[in-house]
């Protein structure tokens, strides 16, 4: 199995560290050799040792911010005042941010360190990082495989030691499937719990802003930052942010898992294994734990796709070629500039998603198609959500597999887009879902299993998964 290369001793406790410089220099030399995993598209070297030199300052002075001396590095679908962000796609070379997005924002007010722009799926339409205009993402655990996606690079970065944490986006999975791809955490929170803010959209309401670490203390730190209301994104939540470091006595919980999970002959036997144990272990440690049925599971993936490939439809009518991002040299009219330039900019598989999209929302179709998608997604809300009046968690397959090889789905679509069977059910029904690692298979690929809460049970999700992994 190729292995990626060796990393320095690079860790998320900025005290194993003489300094945020020094940290940063580790984290630098790190990425220069782990280049060949092609995590970032961008590495903002010198801006990264300014910053890191000023919040030693700050630290000196005692007055540095909560996240001090963390370097976090950014899914390239964040706007940053100043800096390129593309989505990985060509539409949008050239194009610098005028502004910065919430988190981003947030994260540099706390004194976090962005290292650097992050490769992922063209639009955040993927699940295997090979969507990209900058090429694959390999997997750090072996790689001929890929990190899962849209996120990929994000994960890649934190799973081999190139940052401490990872800001991406969670459409479907895109945060939970690479990180369980990649041996991590990853969150989803409750839609609206962090602001949207100069997130480039691919389907505005199911667009979550995630977090990937390797340590649970890491991430709950950043969410503690990144949370809450903000008044230039209207989809926001003004619900109260929990204290996430508080201490918490995890009392036993009721955790559900679905039953058609554990008998499906889809899934991976090795994952399915290690949902059996993990079950057996929660049994163990007096949690009560219980078989359900959800009838509705066979129709969450078709759900998703027709509306997120409409919204994508919408969302994307504005990357023209006429105000920003690439402008067709062989256009000779308004209606050639449009369709040369979004040809020639678009990868395939995000005009595969606009043609889908268009297609439903159709007026021919819209009914047929669009309309029950909204009615059975409430559905599948309400379901979901009733789960959560008997039961504090459910557990599930983070994937149906792990990490496939690269190029082994590019040919069929249909098969890519299964492997979201599992992670999709939380952005249908808008609550919050972690991976949690969970192991290896016989490869020595990592398995990851999530479990789901109800809205806004943010820190009950994390507090949970702490007292189970230890």
């Amino acid at each position: 199995m190729p292995q990626a290369e060796s990393t320095p001793n690079v860790n998320s406790h900025t005290h194993t560290f003489s300094s945020c410089t020094d940290k940063v220099a580790r984290y630098l030399r790190a990425i220069a050799q782990q280049a060949h995993l092609n995590a970032f598209v961008e590495v903002y070297e010198a801006e990264a040792l300014q910053h890191a030199r000023q919040v030693d300052e700050k630290i000196r002075a005692g007055t540095a911010g909560p996240l001090a001396g963390l370097v976090v590095g950014v899914k390239d679908v964040f706007a940053h005042r100043g800096h390129a962000v593309q989505a990985a796609s060509k539409i949008l070379s050239g194009y610098h941010s005028p502004y910065s997005a919430t988190v981003v924002d947030r994260l540099l007010a706390a004194d976090a360190i962005i290292i650097g722009r992050q490769n992922c799926d063209e639009f955040a339409m993927g699940s295997s990082n090979e969507n990209s205009a900058f090429g694959p993402v390999l997997n750090a655990a072996d790689t001929t495989r890929v990190p899962g996606g849209s996120s990929g690079g994000s994960a890649v970065a934190v799973q081999a030691g190139l940052c401490d944490v990872s800001i991406g986006s969670d459409t479907g999975g895109s945060v939970r499937q690479p990180a369980a791809f990649c041996g991590i955490y990853g969150i989803k929170p409750t839609y609206g719990r962090i602001s949207r803010y100069g997130l480039l959209a691919y389907a505005s309401s199911f667009d979550c802003v995630g977090v990937l670490a390797r340590q649970l203390d890491d991430l709950k730190n950043v969410m503690q930052v990144v949370c809450g209301p903000d008044d230039k994104d209207s989809t926001v939540s003004r619900t109260a942010v929990p204290n996430f470091q508080e201490p918490a006595t995890v009392q036993p919980a009721r955790i559900a898992y679905i039953r058609a999970t554990v008998e499906s002959e889809a899934i991976q036997p090795e994952i399915k294994a290690a949902l059996k144990e993990k079950i057996q272990q929660l049994k163990e440690q007096g949690h009560r734990v219980e078989a359900v049925d959800f009838p509705l599971l066979p129709y969450v993936l078709a759900t998703y796709y027709i509306l997120v490939t409409a919204e994508a439809s919408a969302n994307l009518a504005r990357y023209d070629g006429v105000r920003y991002g690439h402008r067709s040299a062989a256009a000779t009219d308004v209606h050639t500039l449009y369709k040369k330039s979004r040809a020639e900019g678009f990868g395939k598989e995000v005009q595969r998603r606009i043609l889908l999209g268009t297609y439903v929302l159709s007026a021919e179709y819209y009914d047929a198609y669009y309309t029950q998608a909204q009615k059975v997604r409430r559905k599948i809300r309400e379901a979901t959500r009733a789960l959560f009046a008997t039961h504090d968690f459910v557990l599930m397959p983070t994937t149906p597999t792990t990490a496939f090889r690269l190029g082994e789905l590019t040919a069929d679509p249909v098969q890519m887009y299964l492997a979201d069977l599992y992670s999709v059910q939380a952005n249908v029904a808008g609550v919050p879902a972690i991976s949690v690692p969970c192991g290896v298979d016989r490869q020595g690929l990592p398995i990851g299993l999530q479990f789901m809460a109800d809205d806004f049970q943010e820190k009950k999700l994390l507090d949970f998964v702490g007292q189970i992994q230890n």
